[in-house]
């Protein structure tokens, strides 16, 4: 019987394994204190259109992004962005809206490849590991692995996830391991071992820990709600 993969995962086992196995990170979790659960793990998923907005949001600020993203949502007469509502926008007013060239050219792609039937939908990325998710999607024009790792990460709720390429998260290992230089993403991904199969939660510290620069955040921080 294949394996079914859900949406989300029990953060307070994935906090007491992490404390267990890595007691600098413990420490730093502590000064940081619980993070809540990402509300995307409850709410519907529509993997084309959140690969869409990733696309309009790519090498953009929130707010310019979020501008550009709602006028292609006018355009389109839809809040959802798939083959069917971007269909309806011509090339030209996608561009007035402040899509750039080679945005549009990886919003048609995208919008093709769904049209081919392949996009994997959610539920059957309910069946399929990250690295076959990986792979199914990273062919989009556009879309690289760092951008499917944040869907499974934030949308999808896979706990296992370790974005090593990703900066925040290799810095959060240098200021974690008191290192003088960067980590290169192999060793980010051996430092990672031990947090399996939780990897996503520590990341997900990583990330706050990186926020807070080289030293730990002060007591009265940790303690705010």
């Amino acid at each position: 019987m294949a394996t079914r993969y859900s949406r989300g995962f029990d953060i307070d086992a994935a906090s007491r394994h992490l404390r267990k196995v890595d007691k600098p990170l413990a420490a730093w979790m502590r000064r940081i204190g619980p993070l809540p659960e990402p509300t995307d793990w409850r709410k519907t998923f529509d993997p084309v259109n959140a690969l869409a907005r990733a696309i309009l949001y790519q090498q953009l600020h929130g707010k310019a992004a979020a501008t550009i993203t709602g006028r292609v949502e006018v355009a389109a007469g839809s809040r959802r962005l798939n083959a069917d509502s971007l269909g309806r926008v011509n090339d030209a007013d996608l561009r007035a809206c402040g899509v750039s060239g080679n945005k549009l050219l990886a919003l048609r792609d995208l919008a093709e490849r769904e049209m081919a039937c392949e996009i994997p939908g959610v539920r059957h990325m309910a069946t399929m590991d990250e690295d076959a998710i990986i792979k199914a999607l990273v062919p989009v024009r556009g879309i690289g692995r760092w951008t499917v790792e944040m869907m499974l990460m934030f949308k999808l709720g896979r706990p296992d996830v370790l974005p090593i390429d990703d900066f925040g998260i290799r810095k959060g290992h240098q200021i974690l391991d008191g290192l003088e230089e960067m980590p290169s993403p192999k060793e980010t991904l051996a430092r990672g071992e031990a947090w399996g199969p939780y990897r996503t939660w520590a990341s997900l510290y990583l990330w706050k820990i990186s926020d807070f620069g080289k030293g730990p955040i002060p007591r009265s921080q940790s303690t705010k709600k």
